[in-house]
């Protein structure tokens, strides 16, 4: 286990300022996702990271795109026009964790870019109808972070 991912077991949790954000957190993770598990009736995860700034773990409910062991996270901020905060986390502390109902994966952020990203888009896409929307009124381009299971080595 490196230092970043043995904080996420040892430091603190601190809750999101947004209501809507924390009780979602919170109800996922008290059902194992069979509650608080979807957005507009498609499903989403938990990504559990480390605060870019502050070292200590935050919390978010992302949209659940999932291909291969590989999931994705867009950080669209519903087409805002700056990066979501918890973007900055995963790339200055990519190692993070994902619950997917009540499987818990450790994975690695790493952001995509070229032909990657636009596959990653194509398949972002099929699963949240409004991320054209957002790409078209963010004014920025939106980064996809490959979330990948992190290998061992024996």
């Amino acid at each position: 286990m490196n230092r970043h991912d043995q904080n996420l077991v040892t430091e603190p949790y601190v809750p999101s300022s947004s209501e809507r954000v924390r009780d979602q957190v919170a109800l996922y993770e008290a059902t194992g996702g069979r509650e608080g598990g979807t957005l507009e009736g498609r499903p989403v995860v938990i990504l559990t990271m480390t605060g870019a700034t502050s070292g200590k773990i935050r919390k978010t409910p992302v949209m659940r795109i999932e291909h291969d062991g590989t999931y994705l996270a867009v950080a669209s901020d519903g087409g805002a026009p700056r990066h979501p905060a918890w973007y900055y986390n995963l790339i200055a502390h990519p190692d993070v964790r994902l619950q997917d109902g009540d499987q818990v994966h450790s994975l690695r952020a790493r952001e995509a870019f070229g032909q990657e990203k636009a596959e990653a888009w194509k398949l972002a896409e099929s699963r949240w109808p409004h991320f054209p929307d957002y790409r078209a009124k963010a004014g920025r381009e939106i980064p996809i972070l490959l979330l990948e299971p992190v290998r061992t080595t024996p």
